[in-house]
């Protein structure tokens, strides 16, 4: 029974691959759990402590953030083997946050203080380190899967590494949920807990498959840089178009995103209630992304193919986008962002991971790396600066569905065109980078 199950939801997965894969979607499990339920605590925090019209300009200065960031990523990749950055990253992040559970307690920076103000450092401090480790620790992580794996192994085994990531990211929103139960202290103690976990599910993976480690990083290779990544992508046209498959949708998603938090403010006072709302949506788009992970993402990339499946996504999202400027509402936005959510984590994602395969180590690690995280800063950025220009709810709805419909045109031509070139590379043997 269970080989037909696995036969059915994951292709001709053997039994080694499925251990192998099966650890990595549990470490995985744990990076997504965690974040997602820092996103709602990220929102109902900020708008609490900062404000909620702040927002854009939080996204914006996190684009600003980013770079030195990626810069002191780029170098570490050249430093330390690719297993101990998770040792090393995960590390100082539950550090951070069990700093931040602490400063929440305090009456006057923390939750006690009731007067909202852009001045209080800790709002700021709070989304920055959410929005830096949802860049940093997930784009380490498919680096490191890219880095073990080959394509016919991924088309069978990224959908259970999804499968197993959407599981956290809907146990991490229902621990949201209960904000009022558990209190914002004890939640921000819960995801310094799931991050410190990420390293020691990386060592136990290596040491049953010792094959994935990188034993050390050889001096006398040759040094490429921290800003090779940036380089590739600039003259790489495959991986300038796997920047815009993987970052497009996250202007249209802020713009959305922005409408639906603000009518959540205006409906919900408390930031336990406001992280509670955020919390149901995350489920919500979780769920959506598990259940087509479960029983579509494979079949659909083994089915009808990479690119397929890549213009797909924007085609939806065009959909969305029209529902949302025919009929709006905060019910309708909540369905909008669910959408555009679960159908990126399910259907997208693990689309563009297997583009990198047929890419050298500079572009799995720091091409990808600028992708992911300036990339993806850059796309909520310019949403946020779309979000910021219009001041009212009604012009925003109006003229950022025109903004989105016209991006919707634009990223189905580069998906046609990655799709269409990955398929080339894999055929001819040929890497990238």
């Amino acid at each position: 029974m269970f080989q037909a199950i696995k036969r059915a939801l994951w292709g001709d997965i053997s039994g080694e691959e499925f251990k192998r894969f099966g650890l990595l979607s549990l470490t995985f499990l744990f990076i997504i759990g965690s974040y997602w339920l820092m996103r709602p605590l990220k929102d109902g925090l900020f708008m609490h402590i900062v404000g909620a019209t702040y927002i854009p300009w939080a996204k914006i200065l996190s684009l600003l953030v980013i770079v030195p960031l990626i810069l002191i990523y780029s170098k570490l990749v050249d430093m330390f083997p690719k297993q101990k950055l998770f040792y090393i990253i995960c590390t100082f992040y539950s550090l951070l946050f069990l700093v931040i559970a602490f400063a929440l307690q305090n009456p006057t920076i923390g939750l006690a203080n009731t007067v909202a103000s852009s001045n209080r450092m800790l709002g700021w401090l709070i989304y920055l380190s959410i929005e830096s480790f949802g860049s940093i620790v997930v784009a380490l992580f498919w680096s490191f899967v890219a880095s073990s794996t080959d394509t016919s192994s991924a088309k069978k085994g990224y959908a259970l590494i999804i499968s197993g990531a959407q599981i956290g990211s809907i146990s991490g929103p229902f621990l949201g949920t209960y904000a009022e139960t558990f209190g914002m202290f004890n939640l921000t103690i819960f995801v310094a807990i799931g991050i410190i976990m990420v390293p020691i599910l990386i060592k136990l993976f290596i040491t049953i498959n010792p094959s994935a480690a990188e034993a050390k990083v050889v001096s006398s290779e040759k040094k490429t840089g921290i800003i090779e990544g940036l380089k590739l992508l600039l003259t790489r046209p495959y991986l300038a178009g796997i920047l815009g498959v993987a970052t497009l949708y996250e202007v249209i998603g802020t713009i959305i995103d922005y409408q639906m938090k603000l009518a959540a403010k205006t409906a919900f006072v408390t930031p336990e209630k406001v992280t509670s709302f955020l919390s149901q949506f995350g489920m919500a788009a979780n769920s959506l992304a598990l259940v087509f992970a479960l029983i579509g993402t494979s079949f659909f990339i083994r089915k009808f193919g990479l690119t397929f499946c890549l213009v797909m996504f924007p085609v939806t999202i065009g959909v969305v986008v029209g529902c949302v400027w025919a009929i709006p509402g905060i019910w309708i936005l909540f369905g909008a962002m669910v959408a555009i959510k679960g159908l990126s984590y399910a259907l997208n994602n693990p689309c563009k991971e297997i583009m990198y395969i047929p890419t050298s180590k500079d572009a799995k690690f720091k091409a990808k790396g600028w992708i992911d995280m300036f990339g993806s800063r850059s796309a909520k950025g310019a949403g946020s600066g779309i979000n910021a220009f219009f001041p009212t709810l009604t012009e925003l709805m109006f003229y950022g569905s025109i903004i989105s419909l016209g991006i919707v045109g634009v990223w189905i031509l580069i998906a046609l065109y990655v799709g269409k070139t990955n398929k080339k590379l894999t055929e001819s043997g040929t890497i990238i980078g």
